[in-house]
């Protein structure tokens, strides 16, 4: 079994999507102390885990790569590539200033999400792997939506952009209707959802990969206390005897 953790914003308002940085330096020092992170499609073992970041806010960038470099550690991030700018002058302060609900309709003028210049830097340090998270970051469930933009199309535009294969898609919100996971595993090798369960193997289970929420830690250590632990075993077993 592999854990695949998923974590949103670093020191955002948003508190139930956001960690504080000094919670994720700690959090990331245990983890370095006692597992070794993997990307998707390497191989695990029983001290592995896979670190997953959705939506690519510049906070990534700010925060959690200078301690992916510090702990030696990788994760894989997710992408709504319709709001990735190519580059951008605007100073740290102002990119880090807006509040949660504010991010999406000012991403041109303040720059809140990485910039392809920023991913291609830590894609080339190793550390990282790049999935779609769509194109728009949308209910992919919603009636009327292209989905062959959305999960395709995007595939394409980070590996023009990137110079880098993308074999993961994150589905937004973990919403999705049989259609879109259809179309997403014909374009990707790993297809991720939300689910608080492990994995038994890169297929995930019943073809989606689960994710355990690591926002809004209360301690450096709260999601390998036994109890959770138990917890996220028992949703495993659950999931897949229903797939």
């Amino acid at each position: 079994m592999i854990p695949i953790i998923m974590y949103h914003h670093i020191n955002s308002d948003d508190l139930p999507l956001s960690n504080s940085d000094s919670m994720m330096d700690a959090h990331l020092r245990l983890i370095s102390e006692r597992y070794v992170t993997v990307f998707p499609g390497e191989e695990f073992q029983s001290s592995s885990i896979c670190l997953t970041f959705d939506d690519a806010y510049y906070d990534f960038y700010h925060y959690v790569f200078p301690l992916l470099r510090k702990y030696n550690l990788k994760a894989l991030l997710a992408v709504p590539c319709a709001y990735i700018l190519d580059d951008t002058d605007i100073a740290p302060e102002k990119r880090l200033s807006l509040k949660h609900h504010e991010i999406y309709e000012n991403y041109q003028t303040f720059a809140p999400f990485c910039t392809y210049v920023e991913l291609r830097e830590m894609v080339q340090s190793g550390h990282l792997a790049i999935a779609s998270h769509s194109m728009n970051h949308i209910n992919l469930s919603d009636e009327g939506v292209d989905l062959e933009r959305e999960i395709f199309g995007s595939k394409v535009i980070l590996e023009e952009k990137l110079g880098y294969g993308v074999e993961s898609f994150v589905l937004p919100y973990g919403k999705y209707n049989d259609a879109a996971v259809e179309l997403a595993h014909e374009h990707y090798g790993y297809v991720f959802r939300i689910g608080n369960a492990l994995n038994p193997s890169w297929d995930g289970i019943g073809g989606l990969v689960y994710r355990i929420k690591g926002d809004a830690l209360k301690s450096p250590d709260e999601l390998f206390k036994p109890l959770k632990q138990l917890g996220f075993w028992f949703k495993t077993v659950v999931k897949m005897i229903k797939s």
